[in-house]
């Protein structure tokens, strides 16, 4: 389970949970400015020309996309490419793998300040760090909305 604290500067912070890498991205593309594949994407250079309803043999098919045909010639036509608009170039594909849980928590960051707990242990501990910098002054808040969070997940128990 993954905890996700987010601390706007103007607004109340809130604390939420994904299952997992998948579910974060769902979560984090429903609330995000980007199209879901912009956030995060794998694709084959092969597979980018079949959404035109075109293959490498097309005719003039380098001249219709370049681009799509520069990288299936570099890296070949069945490598599969990942995109992840907010840790790179827009609309840009590298052979480097970018995994749903990378992108959600850049596409997280780009939002603004957040704390992403990977595991519940994590998020506990967080929690029980009272000398934490992020909990400080106003930030008692964002412990309160982790603290709510870990409650409402049966992670802590409601013994207050």
């Amino acid at each position: 389970m993954i905890f996700v604290l987010e601390i706007p500067k103007a607004a109340e912070p809130r604390c939420w949970f994904a299952y997992d890498g998948d579910d974060l991205l769902r979560k984090v593309a429903a609330d995000d400015a980007l199209q879901p594949w912009e956030i995060h994407d794998r694709a084959t250079p092969r597979e980018l020309l079949e959404m035109f309803d075109a293959t490498p043999d097309t005719p003039r098919v380098g001249e219709t996309f370049p681009g799509i045909c520069a990288m299936g010639e570099e890296y070949g036509w069945d490598t599969p490419l990942y995109r992840a608009d907010h840790l790179g170039e827009p609309g840009q594909y590298l052979l480097e793998p970018v995994t749903p849980a990378q992108a959600g928590e850049a596409a997280l960051r780009a939002r603004g300040e957040c704390r992403v707990y990977w595991t519940k242990s994590e998020a506990t501990a967080a929690f029980e760090r009272a000398d934490d910098p992020v909990w400080a002054g106003p930030g008692w808040r964002a412990r309160w909305a982790l603290r709510a969070q870990l409650i409402a997940t049966e992670v802590l128990a409601d013994d207050l």
